[in-house]
């Protein structure tokens, strides 16, 4: 199979400059607030974005150390493999987050919940519609009752 190859679409700024400490997932960096600014030849594929609430960014994770498949994620003690996981350090270094949309201006986005690294390049963003995208009743796996201190939880060096 041919390699998929992707272009930014935008950049994250973010206070997040360091990979050490940061949140770990949007719910652990609640209130944190960052801009993605779209690149000028994409501003048209904003049009309407205004009336979402929330968005899902996806990102290269840009500053990754490279593919492990199997590691201890953040939430647990023993280790997972990556695609029960969703650590980093990924064969393809895709990103997603869900973040608020807290404002449009031209080809600005203000964004809260930032768990991005400043910098990072951003290669898709999509609405976020809870009715497509949220099925709270489902299995969570071996994340099941280890998420209890989330809104805390920062990244170590585990994956730098």
């Amino acid at each position: 199979m041919e390699p998929v190859i992707f272009s930014p679409v935008g950049v994250v700024h973010s206070p997040h400059k360091e990979l050490s400490g940061m949140p770990v997932q949007p719910p652990s960096a609640a209130g944190i607030i960052g801009e993605i600014e779209i690149f000028p030849e994409f501003s048209e594929g904003l049009k309407d974005i205004e009336g979402f609430s929330r968005l899902m960014i996806f990102y290269h994770l840009h500053k990754s150390a490279g593919p492990l498949l199997s590691a201890t994620p953040f939430f647990d003690t023993v280790p997972h493999g990556v695609f029960a996981s969703r650590i980093p350090r990924r064969p393809n270094p895709l990103g997603f987050s869900v973040v608020r949309l807290l404002s449009c201006d031209g080809t600005i986005l203000k964004i809260a919940d930032v768990d991005i690294l400043d910098g990072t390049p951003v290669l898709d963003i999509k609405p976020y519609v809870p009715e497509f995208d949220a099925y709270p009743n489902e299995s969570s796996g071996w994340f099941e009752g280890k998420l209890s201190g989330i809104e805390t939880k920062r990244s170590d060096e585990r994956f730098l």
